[in-house]
């Protein structure tokens, strides 16, 4: 078992935030979280691109080979491996394997089960090390079935997912009975309105995806100094200073 993979099987859950950039990034290890993944809404948003249409594997491979060498655990989301093709989602899974990534997360989209399965067998095959989170997006894009969920869940995990992610879900009697039902860590995005992750905890969630939400509150935070600057007040808030952000530079 990786040194990744271990961390979904500690005392707490593991709590990974996501970051969208170098800066981030180095801003969330230094608060001590041994991992990181990636958002793709940030890693869109910051190169004027859309989100969740294949647009970004250039900038998301980008952003792997920065920070694959970092001391800390990355995972990527790559959306669903930008491509149908499940030969070139594995060729893209072996890119990020070569960086340094330990983790992918690969969404379905509401798309052909099988294909979905047949992605995650062939990132399995090229990258066996790669730790593969299977998102389903019955909860995220359709109606939360329950039915529909284990199926695809049930898929994922036959072909070979090493963790699965419902993303949308807050209910947590619902959370109780996937965790239950699936033999491998379940992944669930935390939401400011639903549990907390002690409850999460409790349940038996094992790993607790921040997504975009800190891109999102960062965004808000600009805005809101900006308007206290034009307010004439001072801007509330934590402020990193400028050599806590600047790289230092290189010989």
């Amino acid at each position: 078992m990786s040194a990744f993979a271990d961390l979904h099987h500690e005392d707490e859950p593991l709590l990974l935030p996501n970051a969208w950039d170098h800066a981030s990034a180095r801003a969330l290890a230094g608060q001590g979280f041994r991992a990181i993944a990636t958002t793709s809404l940030g890693v869109a948003a910051v190169a004027g691109l859309p989100d969740g249409v294949a647009a970004t594997r250039e900038e998301t491979l980008r952003l792997a080979i920065a920070l694959g060498s970092e001391p800390f655990q990355l995972s990527v989301d790559a959306e669903g491996g930008f491509s149908d093709d499940p030969d070139e989602v594995a060729e893209f899974a072996r890119e990020l394997d070569a960086v340094g990534a330990v983790g992918i997360n690969l969404e379905d989209g509401l798309g052909p089960v099988a294909r979905h399965a047949a992605k995650i067998a062939a990132v399995k095959k090229a990258a066996p090390a790669l730790f593969v989170n299977a998102r389903t997006d019955t909860h995220w894009l359709g109606d939360g079935d329950t039915t529909d969920t284990l199926t695809r869940l049930d898929a994922y995990r036959q072909a070979g997912a090493d963790g699965v992610f419902v993303p949308g879900l807050t209910d947590l009697h619902r959370i109780a009975a996937l965790v239950h039902h699936v033999d491998v860590p379940l992944n669930v995005l935390y939401s400011p309105g639903g549990p907390t992750v002690a409850h999460l905890a409790d349940v038996g969630v094992r790993r607790i995806s921040l997504g975009s939400l800190l891109y999102r509150r960062a965004l808000g935070a600009a805005l809101e100094a900006v308007a206290d600057i034009r307010a004439g007040r001072p801007p509330k808030g934590m402020t990193p200073s400028y050599d806590e952000v600047a790289l230092p530079p290189t010989r």
